[in-house]
């Protein structure tokens, strides 16, 4: 074989690899359960990339120069919106112009619920005030500043109902098959049999959850609304609305004292924080310790994460409430 043929074949095998490459589509997705449902999506097209992975909180997360290059240079970005990862907000607004930014928050057909409050729920912007991720601002005589950026109306903690998570799918399906028409087939494909598995999963977790639906207990910070009202669960009350700041010495009291007045059957902590404090409130009570995660912090990112969540939710809530 001469050497210029040689050479012909040789530039052709070293050009395939970049031809297929450049045909995947440049999506980042902010959290990992909007990576699980994007990914599904995108099985056997291409793989999106997740900024916020582990245990790192989408409230304060800070962008590494690979990831703030990865937005300059993607076709759509997906995230919750504002009201969550407020640490996009900036660097969004400065690509709006050459990206496609999707908030999934907005999808057609999602339920969107306040921000709760009251009774054991922290006030929002009363007592001590809230920042714009809805994070307490410090108590009298703490002199630490906060910046007010974004002011949240709702609560953003949406893809814990998976009724709005197929919203997410649908929304998420129509967008890629837009950026991307030569694989329009295979998203919708994808897709719908994303659809029917989150279907099957509400149905089982409906299921699942029945018998301890009217046992009460506390959560760590108000994360949980959306599973709680879809499934009718009995949560009465947060330890703190914000899960970087300690609550006070008063508030801790209140939180004993409800423990004991309404029986409460167990507080929950997070991976992400010490479970001391939960230990403290639940001290001379009959009341559990139990641990839920709203973000998959140790689950590997991937098509399946967003169903573990969800599962290992349901699962630690039945866990602890009915004793097992």
């Amino acid at each position: 074989m001469g050497s210029g043929v040689l050479k012909k074949l040789l530039g052709g095998l070293l050009f395939l690899p970049l031809v297929a490459l450049a045909t995947q589509p440049q999506i980042v997705t902010s959290i990992k359960p909007v990576h699980s449902l994007v990914a599904g999506v995108m099985q056997g097209v291409g793989e999106p990339l997740l900024l916020v992975s582990g245990g790192a909180s989408p409230h304060d997360y800070s962008l590494k120069p690979s990831e703030a290059r990865a937005i300059d240079q993607a076709q759509v970005v997906f995230w919750i919106g504002p009201d969550l990862e407020s640490f996009l907000i900036r660097p969004l607004d400065n690509v709006k112009n050459k990206v496609r930014i999707v908030a999934l928050l907005d999808a057609p057909g999602m339920t969107v619920l306040p921000l709760r409050e009251g009774g054991a729920w922290e006030p929002h912007g009363h007592e001590h005030g809230h920042d714009e991720h809805g994070h307490e601002t410090p108590e009298d005589g703490d002199d630490h500043e906060h910046e007010h950026v974004h002011q949240a109306d709702h609560d953003p903690h949406v893809w814990l109902d998976p009724v709005n998570a197929i919203a997410m799918v649908r929304r998420i399906m129509t967008v890629l098959g837009e950026v991307d028409v030569a694989h329009r087939a295979d998203y919708q494909r994808n897709g719908a049999a994303l659809i029917e598995r989150l279907d099957r999963l509400n149905q089982r977790l409906a299921t699942e959850l029945a018998p301890v639906r009217q046992q009460p207990y506390l959560v760590f910070h108000d994360a949980y609304q959306y599973f709680e009202q879809r499934y009718d669960l009995d949560a009465i009350g947060s330890v703190t609305m914000s899960a970087e700041r300690r609550p006070g010495a008063k508030r801790v009291a209140d939180i004993q004292a409800r423990i004991r007045d309404l029986q409460v059957r167990c507080v929950f902590s997070e991976p992400q924080f010490q479970p001391a404090l939960v230990e403290t409130i639940i001290a001379g009570s009959a009341a559990r310790r139990g641990v839920l995660d709203p973000l998959g912090a140790e689950l590997p990112p991937g098509p399946d994460a967003y169903f573990q969540l969800l599962q290992g939710l349901a699962a630690s809530l039945r866990a602890c409430l009915s004793g097992v």
